[in-house]
């Protein structure tokens, strides 16, 4: 076990679901094809001018409530200023001096315990466009450029590799919930920095800090932390302290390392200034209120609402609350009346699995919850086994046909007592000498008579009625 303490920020950065591009009428939307979501304004052609997406700034805000922000009395924006290929404009138009949040704070759970973790600050930026390198060239993407984009940025508070990714996992499903992004990391909508340092038990300060750019999955963002703390303790380990240099580094997939990029002695000069060609304007108090109603009930929320209210096992609960879709599911099957516990079992257990087996998504799955409802009710009911039930399931999603059209008297399973009491009596009478070894202390051939029942009866003899029959006759 290592000896020093790791300290963690993260900056993560997240794109906004929304129809076009945050300062330009360009599409917002992921394609494969390059450069079709583009207008002049993204090229940065001379004279285009930027006009600002409101609902980009409402959906900023709504973050900085869910984040138990401070938001800004006044709206504007500033200029960072630096050169790279992939800006067109030679500055990128982002919010540094009063951002839409500060101060802000959120809980997340990580290996059952909870964690307050720390916000600086949220911002609303535009995109870059995305270079894509080869092997003798390097293109430029431009569909990206001008993407409306939150950054979060973390204090230093995080102090393993498995609470940086809790924090990542929550915040992107509140993003999911809150239907502020779609946060695809498949598609490049999240993407995230971390800054990574160590220090002794009697270190009074933070020790060098190491950032690791443009981490594309949260896999990724646990391996790089494991490996840059591991790399920086066995350098003072080593007494090579005059090593931990503060710098940029990049990970690497294949060898699951990181490699330095650059030194970063002094902080680079963006020369800040405020965007001249968006004017400030002052934030109305009733309509910071209105977004604030727009905040849904959110996955943690949910999940003590499950567990105490419903009474799932916290296992249930969370892998529900895990995706929107799934959350959303199960509450429209409770709204429909469906008892908790089996609409939580018949969601994780064999709708999930379809879906995963099928590679499809929820909103694509044929069975919605209206047509689960006819299948948990004739259950309840007692006219279909589980195992009819199961079969039921599959031969509904099969052929896309409401589960109703494959429950019928052929299939009815027998719940009749007197029916049942009634076949019972006949094997007993056929079976005389199995009776008698029963009797005689042989009771493992209880499943024998059960057996027979369900042959008599092609399956459909109700099994706990069955048992239930079968015992008091073979004992009484």
């Amino acid at each position: 076990m290592s000896k020093y303490k790791a300290v963690i920020g993260l900056e993560m950065h997240c794109e906004l679901k929304s129809n076009s591009k945050v300062f330009s009428s360009a599409k917002n939307s992921y394609d494969e094809v390059a450069n079709v979501n583009v207008r002049p304004v993204d090229m940065a052609f001379p004279g285009t001018l930027p006009v600002v997406n409101k609902e980009c700034i409402q959906k900023a805000l709504k973050m900085s409530m869910v984040l138990n922000c401070k938001q800004p009395k006044y709206m504007y924006f500033d200029r960072k200023n630096y050169y790279y290929p992939d800006l067109p404009k030679g500055f990128q138009i982002t919010q540094m001096h009063d951002p839409v949040g500060i101060d802000g704070h959120i809980t997340i759970e990580c290996n059952g315990y909870d964690k307050e973790v720390l916000i600086h600050d949220i911002h609303l930026e535009e995109d870059a466009a995305s270079l894509d390198h080869y092997f003798d060239v390097s293109l430029i993407d431009y569909n990206r450029a001008g993407v409306p984009l939150l950054e979060l940025v973390t204090e230093p508070c995080l102090n393993s590799a498995e609470e940086a990714v809790a924090f990542l996992e929550t915040m992107r499903r509140i993003y999911q919930y809150c239907d502020v992004s779609e946060a695809d990391t498949k598609k490049g909508q999240i993407r995230c920095d971390v800054n990574v340092s160590i220090l002794a038990p009697d270190d009074k300060e933070l020790g060098t800090k190491v950032e690791i750019k443009n981490i594309n999955s949260f896999g990724n963002v646990y391996d790089a932390i494991v490996y840059e703390i591991k790399r920086q303790s066995e350098l003072k380990n080593a007494g090579r302290y005059d090593e931990v240099m503060q710098e940029t580094r990049r990970f690497d997939e294949e060898s699951g390392t990181t490699i330095f990029m650059r030194s970063k002695v002094d902080a680079i000069d963006y020369k800040y200034f405020v965007e001249p060609n968006i004017p400030k304007y002052k934030i109305d108090e009733n309509w910071l209120e209105e977004i604030r109603k727009t905040i849904p009930v959110l996955p943690r929320e949910r999940k003590i609402k499950y567990i105490n209210e419903l009474g799932l096992s916290e296992y249930d609960a969370t892998i529900i609350v895990k995706e929107k879709d799934y959350a959303d599911y199960f509450e429209e099957c409770i709204n429909l009346g469906m008892d908790a516990k089996t609409a939580a079992n018949w969601l994780t257990v064999q709708i999930i699995a379809y879906l995963s087996k099928h590679d499809i998504e929820l909103k694509d799955f044929y069975l919605k919850p209206i047509y689960l409802k006819q299948i948990i009710d004739e259950l309840g009911k007692g006219t279909i086994s589980s195992k009819q039930a199961k079969e039921i399931f599959f031969k509904a999603l099969e052929e896309e046909k409401e589960p109703k059209n494959f429950i019928s008297k052929d299939n009815a399973q027998i719940s009749d007592q007197k029916v049942i009491e009634d076949i019972i009596n006949k094997i007993l009478l056929d079976n005389s000498k199995q009776v008698a070894e029963y009797k005689n202390g042989k009771t493992n051939l209880f499943d024998y008579f059960v057996g027979q029942v369900m042959k008599e009866t092609r399956g459909k003899a109700n099994p706990v009625v069955t048992k239930e029959i079968l015992k008091d006759k073979l004992d009484n």
